[in-house]
């Protein structure tokens, strides 16, 4: 009998503004860490509005971690210090492992109806790692896989497996899940996991209801009772949820349907040195990032 996940923590995305002026919601951050080991920040990045992205994330650098850009609407050009350049599309990837360090920039566009949505995971790697050549993996909407499960379940698989189907980013240090799901409306979704990896679901539109064995109540970072399952037991786009550990989460619908990003790595439980951009494992390898770069 599988062991099936509980809710943990469930957390609202919060408006912010990063790069020159980008007008984003920030999923979880800095403060969260280290509950979403390997895992660092992921941000939801949409509007119709050009003034709330058009001046993007101009020249930057990171060291030490992954950046992974998904988009749903829109296009992203960028380029970086190495030569590489190029446009990430609607229903395209973007892998990017800056490893010992990488300058580059994000400027991004939205659609002929002037609309951009899309996501930015950024995900640590191991003190091992960091000093990894920096690599791309460019990942192109036709190249990802989708899968119809019962009840009109369609699956994105981006990494990781689902119904025997494997997603195209493999052999990432972390052994990473990332797929995009829908689940119709009355039907029922349920996905193994690791055991003791880390996994979240970020709800990007509809309602569902996660986990159907959970307690009353559950609790945002600073205690304080956030959501009551027992007076709403669906969930909502914008909210992400943090599970605890098991082998098998189940997400429900009823009167609408729901779709959300299924997050999982491997935790690698090393101490963290972040500022900015540029993620360690001490404060003097830090500074030497910084020094190198300036």
């Amino acid at each position: 009998m599988s062991n099936i996940r509980k809710i943990r923590k469930v957390f609202k995305s919060k408006p912010t503004v990063e790069g020159a002026g980008v007008h984003l919601k920030r999923v979880f951050g800095f403060s969260e860490v280290p509950l979403f080991d390997p895992f660092l920040l992921l941000d939801d990045f949409g509007s119709n509005n050009p003034d709330h992205y058009i001046k993007g994330f101009p020249w930057h650098p990171h060291r030490g971690i992954e950046t992974i850009t998904y988009v749903l609407n829109g296009e992203v050009d960028h380029g970086d210090s190495l030569g590489n350049k190029g446009t990430i599309n609607a229903g395209d990837v973007q892998w990017m492992t800056a490893g010992s360090g990488i300058i580059h920039q994000e400027m991004p566009k939205g659609d002929g109806d002037k609309i951009l949505h899309g996501f930015q995971l950024w995900a640590n790697l191991p003190s091992a790692e960091k000093m990894m050549a920096p690599r791309y993996r460019d990942i192109a909407s036709e190249q990802v896989p989708e899968v119809k499960l019962a009840g009109d379940t369609t699956v994105k698989i981006i990494s990781g497996e689902v119904a025997g189907v494997q997603g195209p980013v493999k052999d990432i240090v972390i052994e990473p899940e990332y797929i995009d799901v829908t689940v119709s409306e009355n039907s029922e979704f349920r996905h193994p996991t690791q055991h003791d990896h880390t996994v979240f679901a970020y709800i990007i539109e509809g309602r569902g209801l996660f986990c159907q064995e959970i307690d009353p109540f559950t609790y945002d970072v600073e205690g304080r009772n956030y959501f009551d399952f027992e007076r709403e037991p669906t969930l909502s786009s914008g909210t992400i949820v943090l599970f605890d550990h098991g082998d098998e989460i189940i997400i429900s619908t009823e009167k609408q349907s729901v779709r959300f990003l299924l997050i999982s790595g491997k935790p690698i439980g090393e101490p963290i040195a972040w500022h900015g951009p540029i993620v360690m494992n001490t404060n003097q390898e830090l500074q030497i990032a910084f020094d190198e770069y300036k």
